[in-house]
């Protein structure tokens, strides 16, 4: 798959499948690689979707001067939609840092969002999720990334999907995998995470919006996620009761996708 100079960075990505467009962004992380698993199950069947590697991570590369914001990434994504001449595009964005990039593509480039699902996100980072997002670097810089998986994964799922799949969920073949080794990165994507505010403008959004409010999350719940319904005209929502930060277990995974498919079906 290609890697192209976008926004003064080489950036990796992959598009796969066809049909309408739809751009899925995640967290610290990359749907591409050996990642397709975490797509719902499905939509590369259905879809064309487009996947990429956030600066740093993987095989796209970073230019330290430039200052680490989610606008930044929201540039780089607008640059690759660009790049491949696609507009009205579906923006899925999953689990933190994905979602907030969603919220400013649509506010900016109104031309390529034709729907927006937004889920693990905020519009203002109050003390509490600052201080977990700067718990989090610090364990990563101090005591190494395997501190910082084991924390960030506690926090993440369910007790009952922990204890039941803790051998897979760590490890070099664990979660969050492609920050091992790449604090510098780490350190960038979390600056660009506390530093999010969109509450002036989240009104200007103007694209079919579905707000997904996971109960059980414990780093980005209902408290940050349904001020970002409120604020945006017409923009729908639902509360999964069961679901924490990640959503896991076949159950969970199966509901997400159905919801996934109908929302985008809805055009």
């Amino acid at each position: 798959m290609p890697i192209v100079r976008l926004n003064d960075h080489d950036m990796y990505y992959e598009v796969l499948g066809h049909g309408e467009p739809v751009l899925c962004m995640g967290g610290w992380g990359t749907f591409a690689h050996d990642n397709h698993h975490h797509l719902a199950r499905g939509l590369t069947d259905r879809y064309q979707v487009i996947v990429f590697d956030y600066r740093g991570i993987c095989d796209s590369t970073d230019d330290p001067a430039a200052e680490p914001t989610i606008e930044l990434h929201a540039r780089d994504a607008i640059a690759l939609l660009d790049h491949l001449r696609l507009s009205n595009v579906h923006l899925v964005g999953l689990v933190g840092i994905g979602a907030c990039i969603c919220q400013v593509i649509a506010a900016q480039r109104p031309d390529l969002a034709r729907s927006m699902f937004n889920m693990g996100a905020w519009c203002a980072v109050d003390d509490f999720l600052r201080d977990q997002l700067e718990m989090f670097r610090w364990l990563h810089r101090d005591l190494g990334f395997e501190a910082f998986q084991r924390a960030v994964t506690l926090l993440s799922f369910t007790p009952d999907y922990y204890n039941a799949n803790k051998g897979r969920l760590l490890g070099s073949q664990g979660g969050w995998k492609e920050l091992r080794g790449r604090y510098p990165a780490h350190a960038r994507l979390i600056d660009a995470c506390v530093g999010f505010d969109s509450t002036a403008w989240l009104h200007t959004i103007r694209c079919r919006s579905l707000i997904v409010h996971a109960a059980l999350d414990q780093v980005t719940s209902p408290r940050t996620t349904l001020p970002i319904e409120r604020a945006i005209p017409g923009a729908q929502g639902v509360l999964w009761e069961d679901v924490a930060h990640v959503v896991a277990g076949k159950e969970q995974k199966v509901r997400f996708a159905n919801a996934l498919f109908e929302w985008l079906a809805k055009g």
